[in-house]
């Protein structure tokens, strides 16, 4: 563990031997970098308006020494260098593109403003026969223009990077790299956790990150919070076309006539309701055997009855053999199930990290790897932390944050319970809203389990009743028998996602069953079918 206040250690304390691959003979260097780890001329530049700090041009063949280097400044990275900085560390942060990631620029925060235009265009459909009679038209206009001015500012970080500034941290706009460490660091690698000693003050590890033609060695460590990439399938044809992603959908100003999604799962089905309530006509292409593959299945065939009501076209359990674009038409063969035609072709299939460019591999990870792996401090080796969505635990805002909090305390040799993913939570943000945490029933079953489930649906609930259009929902429950508790739970509704905290509270603290049957739960509530549940169970 660290003492953050430790004296510094002087430069001249510090000329260790580096190493620059994964062993002394054969140096391991990423293309797009030379020999010394500098990045090459001609390298991919960004098109997004990122600020200019003017740092990228400075070369220096001398490594600067600071306190810990925060790779990715998303949402984990930039708790735990704004955590750090107000600790009095010394904090270099280090993005390729804007400060806030994905989240803030083109994920939550951005789609989320998109759900809310679009819940309110149903909302006010469902007036009819409830509360008189209304009629109303669609217009991105205005939700194109609230993104780029208060989620996003036109997608330019430069505020967020002053603000960091004026705490006292250095930014830096660029590819970093691990490019060297010191012997001393293969010599202290343990495989089981790759923890640190507890009795030294600063680590024994020197690591030496190059970004551009700048070089930091920082004295305590890095820290790797690089998110990911969305991924796109090997289908014949795709790699070549102009198919969107998340990003382009988020930046839209005018919308298609059609579109075709390929996936089915969060990023597709918001972004799929989201477009089609605006007049776009929408069909959903998912391989799976339904929607929301990774979640129960009464979610996926809640949501695609609802979709068809909608007039969204669903296909599940497809095989894409082929994608063409000719003449701005996009299709997807599906051999004997026909074709798919659209103005547009908007691939969600997922996000990875990519581990391939970040010189992991000079301790000891396989740079081809799905993820980072850590220990529950998010330690991945000597001197080296992961948060987020590198780190393979889920692609949640609030699993990088979580983990942050726990590296901080960490790398500050402060307590704090490690890392614990039995009741992480997620919402998928449609209508209605899906809200789950911990284990599937499948799942349980599969791990062993005696499982009893227990079911509500919300329509048949008095609130449900009362709320009449658009109370489609369900509470699930799923209970480990001989313990007592809930190991897992669904919650569908007009509000699925605020229902969840309820039974988060009951998975993480592992509250028993009988302790919750025997709770007050208010009349008329959404949340009140936890109760008719708890009594199902079976």
């Amino acid at each position: 563990m660290i003492d953050p206040k430790a004296a510094l250690v002087t430069s001249s304390e510090l000329k260790p031997k580096f190493r620059t691959g994964t062993s002394s003979d054969e140096p391991t260097v990423d293309d797009r970098f030379d020999s010394s780890g500098e990045q090459k001329t001609g390298s991919s530049d960004n098109s997004m308006r990122l600020r200019d700090t003017g740092l990228h041009s400075r070369e220096s063949s001398v490594a600067e020494l600071v306190d810990v280097v925060v790779i990715g400044m998303g949402p984990g990275g930039e708790f735990v260098a704004g955590e750090l900085l107000d600790r009095g560390l010394k904090v270099v942060a280090i993005e390729s593109e804007l400060m806030g990631g994905e989240c803030a620029d083109w994920g939550c925060v951005p789609t989320k403003m998109m759900v809310r235009a679009a819940n309110l265009l149903a909302e006010a459909g469902r007036v009819n026969g409830v509360a008189g009679s209304a009629s109303v038209t669609g217009d991105w206009t205005p939700v194109a223009r609230r993104i780029r001015e208060e989620a996003t500012k036109n997608w330019n970080d430069g505020e967020a990077i002053a603000a960091f500034e004026k705490k006292g941290g250095r930014f830096v706009r660029g590819d970093a790299r691990l490019v060297g460490v010191s012997e001393i660091a293969i010599n202290l690698w343990e495989s089981e956790s790759g923890a640190m000693g507890k009795e030294v003050a600063v680590s024994p590890v020197l690591h030496e990150i190059a970004v551009g033609g700048i070089r930091f060695t920082p004295r305590i460590g890095v820290v790797f919070a690089t998110g990911g990439k969305s991924s796109a399938p090997d289908i014949l044809g795709l790699a070549d076309l102009p198919y969107w992603t998340n990003r382009d959908v988020v930046q839209l100003v005018d919308l298609p006539r059609s579109l075709v999604i390929l996936g089915g799962g969060a990023i597709a089905v918001e972004l799929g309701q989201i477009l089609a309530r605006f007049g776009v006509s929408v069909t959903i292409v998912e391989v799976a055997d339904r929607l929301l593959a990774s979640e129960e299945p009464e979610a996926g065939a809640m949501l695609e009855k609802i979709f068809r009501a909608e007039r969204i076209k669903v296909i599940t359990g497809a095989t894409v053999d082929r994608v063409t674009h000719i003449e701005k038409v996009f299709e997807l063969d599906l051999g004997v199930r026909g074709l798919v035609r659209a103005d547009r072709l908007l691939v969600a299939t997922g996000r990875q990290p990519d581990l391939r460019h970040l010189g992991v591999e000079i301790i000891g990870v396989d740079p081809t790897s799905s993820h980072l792996e850590t220990d529950e401090n998010m330690r991945v080796a000597p001197g080296i932390w992961a948060v987020g969505d590198v780190t393979g635990r889920g692609s949640f805002t609030h699993v990088a944050t979580y983990q942050a909090h726990i590296a901080v305390a960490d790398i500050l040799g402060e307590p704090i319970q490690g890392a614990d993913y039995h009741a992480v939570p997620r919402v998928v943000y449609t209508d209605p809203e899906i809200g789950s945490v911990g284990m599937s029933e499948e799942s349980a079953r599969a791990q062993g389990f005696k499982v009893r489930i227990g079911l509500a649906p919300i329509p048949k609930e008095a609130r449900g009743w009362i709320h009449k259009v658009g109370n489609d929902g369900l509470i699930k429950l799923v209970e480990d028998y001989d313990r007592g508790v809930l190991v897992g739970a669904l919650s569908i509704g007009p509000c699925g996602g605020e229902v969840l905290a309820l039974l988060t509270l009951a998975v993480h603290a592992e509250v028993s069953t009988s302790t919750l049957k025997s709770m007050l739960y208010a009349y008329p509530t959404f949340h009140r079918a936890v109760e008719t549940a708890l009594s199902d169970l079976h």
